[in-house]
């Protein structure tokens, strides 16, 4: 019996990768949130730092920061992923695509990554290592 190629084992890693793809993804994407929200890392461009919460970017630092944890969790992971999904399609559409049809003209590079990305994970799911995973056993 032949022993595996170093491709095919490279291959049976695609579930786990997909789990750290997931998990750092969410990291940077709750970080584009606390900084809202919070100031941390670094404050917006405001006075205070933050955002108001009941405004349009205020809704988005919730959706970045809350849903952005679920998907660190993996929890819920679809559905979350798809709603995110939506709201980077938003970003882009509202803030990036007035400046230029170029992503990397307007800035909108992470909102389309990050669109995209969430838009796989809202079919393909969460990954093995997840709260989604442990539930479904």
């Amino acid at each position: 019996m032949a022993t595996p190629s170093f491709a095919v084992k490279w291959m049976s890693w695609e579930p786990q990768l997909k789990s750290v793809l997931r998990i750092l993804a969410a990291t940077t994407f709750m970080m584009a949130g606390t900084m809202k929200l919070f100031g941390f890392p670094a404050g917006i461009a405001t006075k205070a730092g933050t955002v108001q919460l009941m405004t349009q970017i205020g809704l988005a630092g919730i959706l970045e920061t809350f849903g952005g944890a679920l998907l660190l969790l993996g929890l819920f992971t679809r559905p979350v992923a798809f709603l995110l999904a939506g709201e980077m399609a938003v970003a882009y559409f509202q803030v990036h695509f007035r400046v230029s049809f170029w992503p990397t003209i307007s800035g909108g590079v992470p909102a389309m990554l990050y669109c995209f990305l969430w838009l796989y994970l809202s079919a393909a799911g969460a990954g093995p290592w997840s709260i989604d995973a442990i539930r479904r056993k």
